[in-house]
């Protein structure tokens, strides 16, 4: 007799199951905290110790929300020699997964990004980068919300202070709200732990807030004259 009613709230619960897991952002992914790898995560650094592809390489570091999806979207990017998930600038000694969760540490989850700039520079890096997020939003992308979601660009040469600067400025010119977007040299940054790196690859149906055909425009992106400019920084105020 019950074997009906019991059947419909199991479709009811299983429903109600696979519609949360999305609006909790990265913090679902199935993950638990053994899966997670909460041991397994670098210490806090301010540099740059090695750059995937070797001389000739540059790295930016870009928030645009849960690192899962910017991680595999600038991955696609022709010129982006390797990327790398971590947390940036927070104001803690090597946060884990789960301190930066809190939203309490200040920190926000990051992809570091290495590049080759004869193939991809910057300014068309970022032009891309901002076509994956919505730079006017605070504390907010896509389902994922807290200051650990904030979008950020963060440099460790000196020299690309301005050329963010000048892409942020044109990128204001494009909307009437406020944009977002910090910019600011990387203070503080700790690898995520290894669960986290590749994500997408290694779970090709898990959360992403970024739609899937950005991901083809990605690859198929490619710089053009302007992006190469020696003035780019140099337009008149």
């Amino acid at each position: 007799m019950n074997r009906p009613y019991r059947s419909a709230l199991s479709i009811l619960m299983t429903a109600l199951v696979l519609v949360a897991l999305p609006l909790a952002g990265c913090a679902s992914g199935g993950a638990t905290d053994e899966a997670a790898g909460e041991t397994e995560h670098g210490s806090t650094t301010t540099a740059s110790p090695t750059t995937s592809g070797g001389e000739g390489m540059a790295t930016i570091y870009l928030a645009g929300g849960c690192f899962w999806g910017v991680e595999k979207y600038m991955a696609e990017v022709r010129g982006v020699a390797g990327t790398e998930v971590g947390y940036a600038n927070g104001d803690t000694d090597s946060p884990t997964y789960r301190d930066v969760t809190t939203g309490e540490t200040g920190y926000t989850e990051t992809v570091r990004v290495d590049y080759d700039p004869e193939v991809a520079p910057l300014p068309f890096l970022l032009e891309l980068f901002y076509s994956a997020i919505d730079p006017t939003s605070v504390d907010r992308q896509g389902n994922d919300v807290g200051t650990q979601y904030r979008t950020g660009i963060y440099y460790t040469d000196p020299a690309d202070g301005p050329i963010v600067e000048h892409s942020l400025a044109e990128l204001q010119e494009q909307h009437d709200e406020p944009i977002a977007v910090e910019a600011a040299p990387l203070t503080a940054y700790t690898t995520a732990e290894e669960y986290h790196q590749d994500y997408l690859e290694k779970n090709p149906g898990g959360y992403c807030h970024i739609g899937g055909e950005l991901f083809e425009n990605a690859a198929e992106a490619t710089p053009d004259p302007s992006h190469f400019a020696d003035d780019e920084t140099d337009a008149p105020e």
